[in-house]
């Protein structure tokens, strides 16, 4: 059998007292704690400007493909990605016989001169020419 235990020392204040080897403890994990937070959130938001620059190339690709589809010559089908995919887009358009494909990379920097680096990203998309185009 197990003797009960006392309750513990309240202060004068009606808080639960604090023993001196305690004291500061959570500061403490707070400190090392911080920085790795704050390392997944620059993650996650590097991450997430990645992920929206391809979501862009992708988009460039389709109406590239598209454009080329309905006819329009390769350099409209560039102009067109390019003005999806926004500045510093390249873009490839492949003609192979009816089909053609479209091709947009961007290189994206992540966070600043010290920090991440640069991320290349890549759209693609093929079409094949409509009838009557």
């Amino acid at each position: 059998m197990t003797a009960p235990t006392a309750p513990a020392a309240r202060g004068a204040s009606g808080c639960r007292a604090v023993p001196a080897g305690e004291r500061g403890s959570a500061t403490a994990e707070l400190a090392v704690a911080l920085p790795a937070v704050v390392l997944v959130l620059l993650a996650l938001l590097f991450a997430a400007t990645a992920g929206s620059a391809a979501l862009s190339c992708a988009d460039a690709a389709r109406v590239g493909a598209r454009s080329a589809a309905l006819g329009f010559d390769a350099g409209e089908v560039r102009a067109d990605a390019q003005r999806v995919a926004g500045p510093g887009a390249r873009v490839e358009v492949v003609e192979d016989g009816d089909w053609v494909r479209v091709t947009v990379t961007r290189d994206v920097r992540l966070g600043g001169a010290r920090l991440g680096g640069t991320v290349t990203v890549t759209g693609r998309a093929a079409a094949r020419a409509e009838p009557g185009t």
